[in-house]
């Protein structure tokens, strides 16, 4: 963000479009939920799929890495506005990705990661582009439910934490990415991070709106 007056004109800008919550879910406005809250349809973990568990209407990650993709009907996501409730506990470290591709392990290669971590030794912490704009501070609290948005408008990405925009960043053109891995606009889908068996960390109500 390049200053406070910025940061909160946009985030007055923003907050105007409509929370997806309510009648705005199932189709209306836009709004489509990409996960059932019953079970993995339309998602697929790769290595380490026992990290992921459905207790009680809320996806839990816990265990070694893996990661769970959206793999149903919606994708590939360009223009999107996507928001997802998330809990964190103490010391726990997860990532929601975007603009992404299934891999069957590693890191995912492809798109970029909004940080989920409000406590874990790694200092960037909740909402973070990762590795590209870091937050320090963290936005949230373990032990209690918040919201994080992620929106995309051509090469723009902003990330919100509870509605407040923590993250408003413009891919500069002609980007080229590394020979390892791809941080950089184009389209594709989701993945929740589970990272290491010290974390665990909840995902409920995962809604996405595509923009034009």
């Amino acid at each position: 963000m390049k200053n406070w007056a910025t940061a909160a004109m946009m985030g007055a800008i923003l907050t105007a479009l409509p929370p997806a919550t309510g009648d705005d879910v199932g189709g209306k406005a836009g709004w489509v939920q990409l996960w059932d809250g019953k079970t993995f349809k339309g998602w697929k973990a790769n290595e380490n799929r026992d990290s992921w568990k459905i207790e009680d209407g809320v996806l839990v990650c816990h265990g070694p890495r893996s990661h769970l993709f959206y793999v149903g009907d919606q994708a590939p996501f360009k223009n999107f506005e996507l928001r997802v409730d998330v809990k964190t506990t103490p010391g726990s470290n997860s990532g929601i990705y975007f603009h992404t591709r299934y891999q069957d392990q590693g890191w995912p290669k492809y798109g970029y990661e909004a940080q989920v971590n409000n406590s874990h030794r790694d200092p960037k912490r909740t909402g973070s582009l990762y590795g590209v704009v870091n937050v320090l501070k963290a936005p949230a609290k373990d032990d209690e439910w918040f919201t994080e948005t992620i929106i995309v408008r051509g090469r723009r990405i902003i990330i919100k934490v509870n509605d407040k925009v923590v993250v408003d960043y413009t891919e500069p053109k002609g980007k080229q990415p590394g020979k390892d891995f791809t941080r950089k606009l184009d389209q594709g889908t989701f993945a929740l991070q589970a990272h290491d068996p010290d974390s665990v960390v909840y995902y409920k109500n995962i809604r996405v709106k595509k923009l034009d």
